[in-house]
Order: C-alpha cells, then structure tokens, then sequence
C-alpha cells in the first residue's frame, strides 16, 4: 500500500479506533467516498485535456554556425579620452582677496 508493513498498520488501526471509537466505520466510509470523488473529478479534468494537441512547437533547425571568422578581439569603437588643455602658468600671485588677513576684508 504506502511501503507500511503489518506492525505499522496494526499501530495505525489502534491509533484509528482510540480517536474515533464507535464513528470509526462512518469516518471510513465518509473518507472512502471523498477519495472516490477526488479521483471522478481528477479522471474528468484528464479526460477533458488533449494531449495530442501540444501549443508548444519546437523551433526549426537552423544550419550549424561557423564561428572560425569571429573575432572577439576588436579595437574599442568608444572615442578616447584626451584630457582639457592645461592652463599657462603665470608667475604673478593670484588676485583677489586670498592674501589679505580676514579681519581687512
């Protein structure tokens, strides 16, 4: 049945009669026909589907490609950088307020 041997049945059965007691027949037959039911319902969803009739198609075979010209070692295509033109250096300070104590200003 579920791979239980003779001494896990007799477990179960004991286990069955304690909880239910004198219901126990009405409690097996409730179950018996909720299982038929599920399995009525269960064959009719089955039936209804046809699995002949698949909605997924594989794609067509394609030739096999030849990756020998491939080269995977291409020169960039993004433009360099080139840093902005450096400023000439004058020898003159800096004018403006920079050199003056901060109580002149």
């Amino acid at each position: 049945m579920f791979g239980f041997g003779f001494q896990e049945l007799i477990v179960v059965g004991i286990v069955a009669v304690l909880l239910f007691g004198k219901r126990l027949p009405e409690v097996a037959k409730s179950i018996g026909q909720s299982y038929t039911q599920f399995r009525k319902g269960l064959n009719d969803i089955q039936s209804s589907m046809d699995y002949t009739q698949s909605s997924y198609t594989p794609p067509p075979s394609s030739p096999s490609r030849s990756y020998d010209n491939y080269d995977d070692y291409d020169e960039p295509t993004a433009p360099k950088f080139e840093p902005p033109p450096a400023e000439p250096k004058s020898d003159s300070p800096p004018s403006g307020d920079i050199d003056k104590p901060i109580s002149e200003k």
